[in-house]
């Protein structure tokens, strides 16, 4: 089975108009007549790719693909520091999303994502069971309180150097303090220099927590240009530092209110960015979610991961 379409480009596009100064890109590829299905990518902050477009059989689906507010093609960019983010959150995000479905025509869609994306997905399947035909995550991550000190915390105790360079970049924070809120800071510094530098102090430390992932390329998050890097560090340590607005756990208290939407959870079992036990955690309050654990897999996925999303995508694009 070939893990991925032949690439394929969007036959519409535009401009959503969020009415509170923001404007989200989107996009349409596929069938015009397809099953509507929606890409919510990760970071937060990192923008959708057109890789994704090649996960959908452009025969069977309608793929609708949106950069969240502040990155990729939206505006206003995160990367210009005039940008505000108080208007930047999971709930605008969710509102986003419906207005998108509802501009689109779409009664309910098939929602993929993974990372962040999963976060935002299921924050939105909760809020709008009845808008969702079924679910694809590759890479689970709920963005608990908990989740968030173990990626910039626990995990150190496997890269104590990394981490050590990690917490030099924001001194003020210290060995027992926050150092996500305290980057969240400085990416709002007015000294580009310091904005430039926090961000690749943070990359640097992504990239060595998926360092030892078998099929993970090197400077996967450093790799981005400047202005992109910028938006996804100020971006991500802006969410992760207010536990992305949501109660500690209540994506995982609240999985019964996906009961009836079918839905594949793809998890690699040495993601050492989100730990397995999460996803296995949703698995057993989701009746209707089936968790495939891929052995050589990490938190970037690969080629075995990408092979078993696309079967849950082909297996679900015939369900009416």
């Amino acid at each position: 089975m070939p893990t991925r379409y032949p690439p394929i480009e969007p036959h519409d596009r535009g401009m959503l108009d969020t009415g509170d100064g923001h404007h989200v890109y989107w996009e349409v590829c596929g069938n015009p007549d397809g099953k509507p299905a929606v890409v919510v990518h990760g970071g937060p902050g990192s923008g959708c790719g057109p890789g994704a477009r090649r996960l959908f059989d452009p025969e069977r689906y309608r793929v609708v693909l949106f950069d969240q507010r502040g990155c990729g093609r939206s505006t206003p960019h995160a990367s210009d520091p005039g940008a505000d983010l108080t208007t930047n959150t999971t709930g605008h995000l969710l509102a986003d999303m419906e207005r998108l479905r509802e501009l689109l025509g779409i009664g309910r869609w098939l929602l993929y994502g993974g990372s962040w994306g999963s976060t935002l997905l299921l924050a939105y399947a909760q809020r709008h069971p009845e808008r969702v035909s079924e679910i694809v995550v590759n890479g689970v991550t709920t963005t608990r309180r908990s989740e968030i000190d173990w990626l910039y915390r626990g995990v150190a105790r496997f890269f104590p150097a990394q981490w050590d360079r990690f917490l030099a970049g924001v001194p003020e924070a210290g060995r027992d303090g926050d150092p996500v809120a305290a980057y969240a800071r400085r990416m709002n510094d007015p000294d580009p220099g310091i904005r430039a530098r926090a961000a690749e102090d943070w990359c640097a430390w992504e990239d060595a927590v998926v360092s030892l992932e078998p099929d993970g390329p090197s400077g996967v998050y450093s790799a981005p240009a400047s202005a992109d890097r910028i938006a996804f560090v100020r971006i991500a340590s802006h969410y992760f530092a207010h536990g992305a607005w949501l109660d500690e756990g209540v994506l995982l208290r609240n999985a019964a209110r996906l009961t009836g939407i079918p839905g594949v959870l793809v998890h690699g079992r040495l993601d050492l960015s989100s730990p397995p036990d999460t996803a296995w955690e949703l698995c057993r309050a989701w009746p209707d979610a089936r968790l495939v654990t891929v052995g050589g897999a990490g938190h970037l996925g690969g080629d075995a991961a990408r092979a078993e999303v696309l079967a849950a995508l082909d297996g679900f694009a015939g369900r009416r």
